[in-house]
């Protein structure tokens, strides 16, 4: 059997009339899709943003409680690796940039071929002019974001004649000429990444005017900030709702191009007659809130608008013709899923990663009960499927990264000058920190400022759209769940200083008689 993987980033549930039935956003190809494979309900990111997402994937293993976004370690598994072991070619094609980036160092070099389609976000592929005149569109995004950024972006995409130089046309596109060359020579493992819809949404008609209403890219922000909190303020006390619709219709705009792109590779497995030998799964890294509760993107607080993301499954041994699973599941169960698929015992060095592939062929339930995910030096969040919990940091405690290298991190949230504690990069001890690796790491002090220090707890079943904080309102669940928090992290493991920085001290105590 086969297996073709696609993650589409940032791609938010409520856009998909599989998750959404009144949404406006046209996706035939995935509500065709849907209508054939398994559609998970109760699928959750684990370490966000996109690279620690990416390492569940590739590596089975979550690091939020232990690092920020950086390489692989080098006693990660490697996704790629190990489905090899089953006898098959492995192949990417992608356009996510960050997986070339010196941040994120190790991630596709295991594949046995690889195809990376340039140009996307910052991604340094064309030169700037610095004496150029930038479009009005251009200029608006320069009001709140750092110009190289969107002048790096325009100087990639200013000469694109039409929406097959875009990128998810290019990724899809080259992931079907991919499977013309190599698909009747044995078996593969196809991953197919796109960053779309990922911003700057930027896209060419007849998406930016399909649901848009007149507005226009020249008029409103099509990036607004969220990485550094001043700016999101900023941006938020001046913008309006007529921009933040506007927003919204580019996003819908991105998700319908990106759709029809994809049909493109859906069609090519129809007409090399793959469907019936080959396992297709769909999904995404996190969601991307669009200007609710004040905020953009992913950031914690990890409210379901962005951390309850979409999952479809194809196996042709259990087609599932649109039914729904109700199981929890997350973005690190894939790795150990894929393997199993492939036939290949799951590595014991496989730390969080579950299988969920019974889930599919055998309609079987899931291994867990609960789930645990968050983002590094930011708060931690829970669900046991009907509660959620979303825990934030206390104040002035200290933090840490751990890791057998000492390597250059990417912090998305509030950055500061060096973003380590003790620069230049200088460990404060070194030692057996986590139980689970048999290597030395480096234990070095690392500063992120919390995004909010507000706590949240929600019942999923009567406020679907967590509007109602019952932290102070229900402190009967409110302890149940603190003590489910430290119990997953008891599970998962962390470091010790972890408990005070999140007030779970006390959290494993019994409940009271």
């Amino acid at each position: 059997m086969n297996i073709v993987f696609v993650l589409v980033d940032s791609l938010t549930r409520d856009c998909l009339k599989a998750y959404n039935a009144a949404s406006p956003c046209e996706t035939p190809n995935i509500d065709k899709f849907a209508a054939r494979a398994h559609v998970f309900d109760n699928h959750f990111v684990g370490s966000l943003p996109c690279m620690p997402a990416r390492r569940e994937i590739i590596a089975g293993r979550k690091e939020f409680m232990w690092r920020p976004w950086g390489s692989l370690e080098v006693f990660d598994p490697r996704l790629p690796s190990e489905v090899k072991k089953g006898g098959y070619h492995t192949h990417i094609v992608t356009d996510h940039y960050h997986y070339w980036e010196e941040e994120a160092n190790g991630y596709i070099q295991s594949y046995d071929t690889t195809e990376m389609i340039r140009g996307y976000e910052v991604d340094h592929w064309q030169a700037q002019d610095p004496n150029e005149d930038k479009p009005a569109w251009v200029k608006k995004v320069e009001e709140f974001r750092a110009p190289e950024h969107i002048g790096q972006y325009y100087a990639n995409v200013k000469d694109f004649q039409g929406e097959e130089d875009y990128f998810s046309a290019k990724t899809f596109g080259g992931a079907c000429d991919w499977l013309d060359r190599h698909a009747q020579k044995g078996r593969f493992f196809l991953h197919v990444e796109t960053f779309d819809v990922h911003e700057p949404f930027e896209i060419p008609e007849p998406y930016e005017s399909m649901y848009a209403e007149g507005a226009t890219k020249n008029e409103f922000n099509i990036w607004p900030p969220y990485q550094v909190y001043d700016d999101l303020n900023a941006f938020m006390d001046q913008t309006t709702p007529a921009e933040l619709a506007f927003l919204k219709s580019q996003f819908m705009g991105k998700v319908t191009m990106m759709d029809k792109w994809l049909g493109t590779l859906f069609d090519k497995l129809e007409a090399m007659g793959l469907w019936e030998d080959t396992m297709v799964i769909l999904t995404t890294d996190h969601g991307h809130d669009m200007g609710e509760r004040r905020a953009f993107g992913k950031q914690h607080p990890h409210f379901d608008s962005h951390a309850n993301i979409p999952l479809m499954m194809w196996h042709p041994a259990n087609p599932g013709n649109g039914r729904r699973v109700s199981g929890l599941t997350q973005t690190v169960d894939l790795f150990a899923t894929i393997i199993e698929a492939a036939g290949v015992d799951v590595t014991p060095s496989c730390r969080h990663s579950r299988s969920i592939l019974k889930m599919v062929t055998e309609d079987a339930p899931s291994p867990r009960d609960a789930l645990l995910y968050g983002t590094f030096g930011q708060g931690i969040c829970a669900t046991d499927g009907e509660w959620t919990i979303l825990k934030s940091p206390e104040p002035d405690k200290p933090l840490y990264l751990y890791s057998t290298s000492i390597f250059r991190p990417l912090i998305v949230d509030n950055p500061v000058d060096g973003r380590l504690a003790t620069p230049p990069n200088k460990p404060v001890d070194t030692g057996y920190f986590d139980p689970s690796v048999d290597l030395p790491m480096w234990k070095i002090p690392i500063k992120v400022d919390p995004r909010t220090g507000e706590n949240f707890l929600f019942n999923r079943v009567t406020d679907p759209e967590q509007n109602n904080n019952l932290w102070d309102g229900d402190t009967e669940q409110r302890a149940r769940m603190l003590r489910l928090v430290r119990q997953l992290m008891d599970e998962e493991g962390y470091p010790p200083e972890q408990l005070a920085r999140l007030g779970l001290e006390d959290a494993a105590m019994p409940a009271p008689a």
